[in-house]
């Protein structure tokens, strides 16, 4: 009987390209210690043009890999390889966590989960208006109106300077999402709960342009998906103008927590320890 699985644990990976700059081994890494459990999380570069076999040498097994994270540019690919795609992922076209059942790879995308119990943990409440705003209609926009609209929001206006993309998102995503040029931008937020800066504006300390959220009701929540800085400039100008934000960086932490629990068996809980620990490691860098 072979027991190395029970002795050393499972193995589990992020992979990207580039992947160094990836704080998941981090975050994973102190959960299996806190826990005291056996197995090991690395990063794991993987080329475009290789990215077929590594999927292929999860299904034999000749990785030694239980399953793991999948960051850019592999989210589309790697749905499109797994077995057994969920719902979420069928939706988005991308996956961001894999992992093996009976020889089969099957993936889902926690993004969305990680974006909503970010704000769950950090501003309860969040979630009792009608209406929500979203700036950015990328890829990293699309987890994140499916998880606004599958928890209730009845009206979700996507911004962007290209307006046809921000359709593509309101003809993927149904009725409830809305798509506007960059000019409406003040009328869309009249009324609205929840602003989300889903673009790259003012990440690593660039220039971000100055926003007006008075439009939004008194109790609103301002939110960015962007965690360097940890407070973007969108999210100084909210707070100096008397809303409540939240930064980017529970998103990063929750949406780890499901990948977690499958390849490991446990559920990990993100605690002030393990966002100190994620702090430190960004201002040394």
């Amino acid at each position: 009987m072979d027991d190395s699985r029970e002795t050393f644990g499972p193995n589990a990976f992020v992979t990207g390209f580039p992947v160094k700059h990836s704080r998941s081994p981090l975050i994973h890494g102190y959960w299996l210690k806190t826990l005291a459990l056996p197995g090991s999380y690395c990063a794991h570069e993987v080329a475009p043009a290789d990215f077929e076999t590594f999927i292929a040498s999860l299904k034999d097994r000749s990785s030694g890999f239980a399953g793991g994270n999948v960051t850019i540019p592999h989210k589309e690919m790697a749905y499109e390889l797994a077995d057994r795609p969920d719902e979420l992922s069928q939706e988005l076209g991308a996956s961001n966590t894999l992992w093996l059942q009976e020889g089969k790879v099957h993936s889902t995308n926690t993004d969305g989960h990680g974006f909503t119990a970010n704000l769950d943990a950090r501003c309860p409440g969040w979630d009792s208006h009608d209406a929500a705003v979203i700036l950015g209609a990328g890829g990293a926009s699309r987890a994140v109106i499916q998880a606004l609209r599958d928890r209730g929001f009845r009206e979700i206006h996507v911004v962007n300077r290209t307006i046809a993309r921000a359709q593509e998102l309101a003809d993927r995503f149904g009725e409830k999402v809305h798509a506007h040029p960059m000019g409406a931008l003040a009328e869309v937020m009249k009324g609205a709960g929840l602003f989300v800066n889903t673009t790259s504006l003012g990440m690593d300390g660039s220039e971000a342009p100055a926003i007006d959220f008075s439009p939004l009701t008194a109790e609103a929540v301002v939110t960015d998906i962007v965690y360097v800085p940890l407070k973007t400039p969108l999210l100084k100008q909210a707070e100096e103008q008397g809303f409540r934000i939240v930064d980017g960086l529970g998103m990063l932490l929750h949406q780890a927590v499901p990948g977690f629990e499958k390849w490991f068996g446990k559920r990990p809980v993100v605690d002030d320890d393990l966002r100190k620990l994620i702090i430190a490691d960004m201002e040394k860098h």
